[in-house]
């Protein structure tokens, strides 16, 4: 008879809640640890988010029927979809580079800053590499802008209606 094989017990998460993974990172990177990725953070949301404003004022202009100042809310729900998409297109980039940057130094550090980050993915895993989840992001993306969009002009509707 063959001795069963030991069980192997699955590997525990490093951390057990944020407060945890705060206090840990902070211990073990110092106060700079807490702000890994910070750079590509604003690189990020930066052009990210002129992106998705712009995007949708001007979906809305095309979008709003002649004779009428503000579009029907079909036109709201298309264009905050495609501002959502259009912001993540323009943030996936960064937003892979943050997350390198972040996950960076877990075992051993591997990249010296943000340009190092850029350029070391994309010499090993090529220039597709910052476009990692972009589909997936999309996806998401355009039916939960949808809905904040439809969101935002209610309240601004609700706010037009009491200043009045």
């Amino acid at each position: 008879m063959c001795p069963a094989p030991p069980a192997r017990s699955a590997p525990r998460p490093k951390y057990r809640g944020p407060l945890h993974c705060l206090a840990t990172v902070a211990r073990e990177e110092g106060l700079r640890g807490l702000y890994k990725g910070s750079s590509a953070l604003l690189f990020r949301d930066g052009h990210s988010f002129a992106t998705y404003f712009l995007s949708y004022t001007i979906l809305c202009e095309q979008l709003t029927p002649a004779g009428h100042s503000r579009p029907d809310v079909l036109g709201v729900l298309v264009a905050g979809g495609c501002a959502g998409v259009l912001a993540w297109a323009v943030a996936t980039p960064m937003d892979v580079i943050k997350s390198r940057l972040q996950a960076d130094g877990q075992g051993q550090r591997r990249y010296r800053g943000l340009l190092h980050c850029v350029v070391t993915s994309v010499r090993e895993e090529g220039p597709r590499v910052l476009f990692k989840g972009l589909t997936l992001n999309c996806c998401r993306a355009f039916p939960v802008n949808m809905v904040v969009f439809v969101a935002y002009e209610a309240v601004l509707g609700l706010i037009r209606g009491l200043s009045t």
